[in-house]
């Protein structure tokens, strides 16, 4: 397959069963709770952002269960699934975002790199090393590729987060060794991708109130999983409801959306 007619590629992030797997992660679970991550009216900004044009190859990091890349699929290509019928995904792996790397075979297939590399929601749970994850994309993508991503942003989850360090905290624990979320600003994170090499041409970081079907109870309880937090989030809960829940019982708590684009400056 010629790489001017190469699809999509996805970085599977989830698992896929219905059942929590060992570390207490559902995607079904997730699917239900959080389904808002990849809503068309959410997910429509940073699309448009993209500008996915027909014959690119794009490589969708941390692609989750595939609702969002099956829209970028449906611009670039016509192909259908060798992963799973039901869900239209072509080709799928699993890696380490921290140390990105293309298959062999897939490499080959799409002339050696990617025209884009694409994320949304995914950045910001890449807390161990975020500029070995740029440093990752760097390697993937040609030159003067695009860079495409949304994430949280600097105070996003803004009053929950405080909450569950405070609760942390009073158990005498360290609630940074605890919190898997990586939230720059604007400006930090402009400075990681002119490290690596990116030139940034778009840079904006956008409120978004973010309505929570289930509750806020049941959304922590998606990340916490199997740790001890469990036992904080009845508390954690009591006191975001005054922020965090109207009078008619709706929750929804606010989300800061770092969306950017940057070019892979030719060397």
């Amino acid at each position: 397959m010629s790489s001017s007619r190469a699809p999509p590629l996805h970085v599977k992030r989830e698992d896929s069963d219905s059942e929590p797997d060992s570390t207490g992660w559902s995607a079904s679970q997730y699917n239900k709770n959080a389904h808002f991550v990849y809503s068309s009216p959410f997910v429509a900004p940073v699309l448009e952002l993209l500008g996915a044009r027909p014959g690119e190859s794009v490589l969708d990091l941390g692609c989750g269960s595939a609702e969002v890349s099956l829209d970028i699929e449906r611009i670039v290509t016509q192909a259908t699934g060798a992963k799973a019928q039901q869900n239209g995904l072509r080709h799928a792996f699993v890696c380490d975002a921290h140390n990105l790397g293309v298959p062999d075979e897939i490499a080959v297939m799409i002339g050696g790199k990617f025209d884009v590399v694409f994320s949304n929601a995914t950045l910001h749970w890449c807390k161990r090393d975020p500029l070995a994850v740029l440093q990752g994309v760097s390697r993937v993508l040609k030159p003067d590729g695009r860079f495409v991503a949304e994430m949280g942003g600097f105070m996003n989850c803004i009053g929950v987060r405080s909450a569950l360090y405070s609760a942390i905290r009073a158990r005498g624990h360290d609630p940074a060794a605890y919190d898997p979320w990586y939230f720059p600003s604007m400006e930090d994170y402009v400075k990681l991708l002119v490290t690596v090499g990116f030139e940034p041409t778009h840079m904006s970081i956008t409120p978004r109130i973010t309505p929570l079907p289930t509750g806020l109870y049941e959304w922590l309880r998606l990340f916490v999983r199997n740790s001890f937090l469990h036992r904080i989030m009845g508390e954690v809960v009591e006191n975001c409801r005054v922020d965090c829940q109207d009078a008619t019982g709706n929750w929804a708590m606010t989300y800061m959306r770092l969306r950017f684009s940057a070019v892979l400056k030719s060397k």
